[in-house]
């Protein structure tokens, strides 16, 4: 059995993730590790609920902040930092935290990222193609059709991560999603999964708030900041995409800022589905006291 412990905090979008990191880092000393794949880029801040300048004081934080969206940054590159930043915290420390509802990001880091075969470059260039020439609902619906598990989880507003997704299934001929952690990677620590929800109607309650403080915080203008690069795939994302639409004179302000609300109920559900599949992770209404899962981490690791 390791002697080494990460206590990953997962679930869907404005769970209270991030409260329950900071309060778990504080009683059990230890640092957290960030797996929000949009809190990488230091642009991106507001749109992506980025944890404030007071939270990042109350416990260390790695991985917020620390790209551009000019960079090119993988989950393969994620993978690696994270478990090389791990094995320098574990010299000091026993345990890690690692929080963020990216659930391909939390698996690479728990299982390993599978390895892809090689996809013909005609292939790449035939998806690029019909996507400049179809459009977003082209790249979903042929999606659907060829892997519909990998559809119900993905970011359907982000192309990039479609068109890989579509480029490994037509080059291949097998779903994207059956390569995803066919293998598990050995670690050396004991993950301990904790999932935050709440009842819908209140966590769809919670996300609509959290987009109208995003309005009041200044969203608006981070996104109009960030349009003259809206083609960047750090940029293909919720929160943002909506705004640029409204920019480019195709919908007004407020119906801009209900398809954000729309949108983000739906990435929420579809975390929820990814999560759900993990029978390992033990679950908790964002209602519990902090207590009751601390207890329920000790009884995982003390002897």
């Amino acid at each position: 059995m390791n002697s080494k412990y990460l206590i990953v905090v997962t679930g869907p979008t404005a769970s209270g993730k991030t409260g329950l990191a900071i309060a778990l880092a504080r009683h059990f000393g230890c640092e957290i590790l960030s797996c929000d794949s949009r809190q990488f880029f230091r642009e991106m801040s507001i749109g992506t609920a980025a944890p404030t300048p007071e939270e990042l004081v109350a416990a260390p934080h790695h991985f917020i902040h620390h790209k551009s969206i000019f960079d090119e940054y993988s989950v393969g590159d994620f993978e690696k930092d994270a478990l090389l930043l791990l094995e320098e915290l574990y010299k000091k420390q026993d345990l890690a935290i690692l929080v963020g509802g990216s659930g391909l990001y939390v698996n690479a880091v728990l299982k390993g990222f599978d390895t892809f075969p090689p996809i013909d470059r005609f292939v790449r260039e035939s998806v690029s193609e019909a996507y400049d020439a179809n459009g977003l609902s082209w790249l979903q619906e042929r999606l659907q059709q060829l892997d519909p598990i990998y559809y119900e989880q993905v970011d359907r507003s982000n192309p990039q991560r479609m068109m890989r997704a579509l480029e490994v299934s037509i080059g291949t001929g097998k779903p994207y999603s059956s390569y995803l952690a066919g293998q598990t990677a050995k670690r050396p620590f004991t993950s301990i999964v904790i999932g935050l929800n709440a009842e819908r109607e209140l966590l769809y309650d919670r996300i609509n708030r959290r987009v109208d403080l995003m309005m009041e915080q200044g969203l608006e203008d981070e996104a109009r900041a960030l349009y003259p690069h809206r083609e960047l795939n750090a940029l293909q994302t919720v929160g943002y995409r909506e705004l640029f639409e409204h920019f480019d004179g195709f919908t007004g302000l407020e119906h801009a800022v209900e398809e954000i609300k729309k949108n983000t109920r739906r990435f929420a559900k579809r975390q929820l589905t990814w999560f759900r599949r993990d029978e390992s992770t033990t679950w908790f209404d964002i209602a519990d006291p902090v207590d009751k899962v601390i207890r329920h981490i000790e009884s995982k690791i003390l002897p």
